[in-house]
């Protein structure tokens, strides 16, 4: 794919201000006209992840920034899919993977954020988190019993506790994006039918039955609180600085081509790079390049 395709794909799903975001002007199913098919697209797939594995070597020999890729979604969308196929030819010692379920009792004695500041990457890797902050404003919010599970004084818990958070998540963006963590933010954009269609995959082969839950069921019923939850929270902390990515789920191998070509864009507008070795250190490295030559 040519460098003008890779950006106009990249910047087609780019939501970098909330103002009049709505999430039923974005299709699911869109593949933005793409030529080909889906052997076409594993192709350019194969051929970004190889992007992704240079551009790592150089963020870790750099040591100055690092690149956090959240992924928010419903049930049945990708997630796991998305980040095994895009990641796969990462060096596991530069990348860590959190996956963020219910907070544990520890976790419930503190903020909110806690848990996810312990997991951010450090310079030089590649964070993915697999659902983050943006759960205490989606499950919390569709869920009254896990706000009240988390302990907090009364005085805080006012009508405004949804927007507060929020204020908060985009803040906290804002900081960690003034230290260099880059921050990349996917909402994998699946449909109502789709995920039904997973669902019912997930039933009838054994080998996926681990993977579905009655519980999937009970939340498929709060589709349109959640929706909205999404649409709030994308509207209140797309910046700038700390886009989100609505990227179509319909299409697995459609999701996994934009998840990729998004990510090594954003790593290509870093200027990564090997470390310049400074003359009197490349001296002292001829000199043991001549040793060597002279040892048997």
């Amino acid at each position: 794919m040519e460098r003008k395709a890779r950006a106009k794909l990249v910047a087609r799903y780019r939501v970098a201000s909330g103002k009049g975001f709505r999430l039923k002007d974005w299709d699911p199913a869109d593949t933005d006209g793409f030529p080909g098919d889906k052997a076409d697209a594993e192709a350019l797939l194969a051929e970004s992840t190889a992007r992704l594995a240079e551009l790592q070597d150089k963020l870790y020999a750099q040591d100055r920034w690092a690149v956090l890729a959240i992924f928010q979604a419903m049930d049945a969308a990708g997630k796991d899919g998305a980040i095994k196929h895009v990641f796969s030819g990462l060096n596991p010692q530069g990348c860590t993977v959190e996956a963020f379920k219910a907070p544990s009792a520890n976790e419930l004695d503190h903020d909110f954020l806690w848990r996810h500041a312990l997991a951010l990457p450090r310079r030089g890797h590649i964070g993915i988190h697999n659902r983050s902050w943006y759960e205490e404003v989606l499950v919390a919010r569709v869920h009254p019993e896990v706000l009240a599970r988390q302990k907090l004084p009364k005085p805080v818990v006012g009508k405004k506790i949804w927007d507060e958070r929020l204020e908060d998540i985009a803040a906290f963006e804002r900081y960690l994006g003034r230290q260099g963590i880059v921050l990349l933010k996917f909402f994998l954009h699946v449909s109502p039918e789709e995920q039904k269609r997973r669902f019912l995959a997930r039933i009838e082969a054994a080998e996926k039955n681990w993977k579905f839950s009655a519980a999937d069921v009970a939340e498929r019923a709060r589709w349109k609180d959640y929706q909205a939850a999404y649409e709030q929270a994308i509207r209140a902390t797309a910046t700038e600085a700390a886009p989100w990515h609505v990227v179509p789920a319909d299409q697995k191998w459609f999701t996994r081509l934009v998840v990729s070509e998004t990510i090594a864009a954003a790593m290509e507008g870093l200027d990564l790079h090997y470390p310049e070795v400074a003359p009197e250190e490349r001296a002292r490295l001829q000199s043991a390049k001549a040793t060597l030559l002279q040892q048997d």
